[in-house]
């Protein structure tokens, strides 16, 4: 039996993001954007802080592999999806649901970067400073985590609890098979 611990309420988070809105309407003031999604994690901090940016922004989602079912990371980020449209010249904040060791986002960067935008910018809802192996950081980031692993929010283990409205530590029970 899986036991849930609530580490951010959904109060807390909906004052985040707010704030973060805030700061990328500041940041492209008189500017579009594209909010470019890490499937599938970032779905509910994509569409929550999209509603709180005044700009043009646009969407668009890319999918990569890493973690498959377990708990702990692979090593490799395999691409699954890339984006949709030309990002040419143009804005781009790349949402993320949390930074951790900075591999996938280190890696979707890179490749981001090779599209020519004029600007790539990282958002990640939790940071986990403390497994950072890769020279990256958020430029905007809502909070930063001790090294729990965490569900809820649209972060997910083997693709369950993503729909809590909370983040929460999760303890498993390895005993359960």
């Amino acid at each position: 039996m899986d036991k849930l611990k609530v580490l951010l309420t959904r109060e807390q988070i909906a004052k985040k993001v707010a704030e973060l809105g805030e700061r990328i309407t500041h940041d492209f003031e008189g500017e579009s954007v594209v909010l470019i999604g890490v499937l599938k994690g970032a779905t509910i901090f994509l569409a929550d802080l999209a509603r709180q940016i005044k700009l043009d922004v646009s969407f668009d989602f890319i999918a990569v592999s890493s973690y498959g079912n377990s708990k702990q990371q692979s090593g490799e980020v395999k691409l699954m999806k890339d984006v949709d449209h030309s990002m040419e010249g143009k804005n781009i904040i790349l949402v993320e649901d949390i930074l951790d060791t900075g591999l996938t986002l280190t890696y979707l960067k890179n490749l981001l970067l090779g599209h020519q935008p004029k600007a790539v910018k990282i958002a990640a809802l939790l940071d986990k400073i403390s497994r950072r192996t890769q020279p990256i950081r958020g430029d905007y980031v809502g909070f930063e985590i001790p090294d729990e692993f965490v569900v809820g929010y649209g972060l997910d283990y083997a693709e369950r609890y993503r729909n809590l409205p909370e983040v929460c530590i999760l303890e498993t029970d390895d005993q359960s098979g």
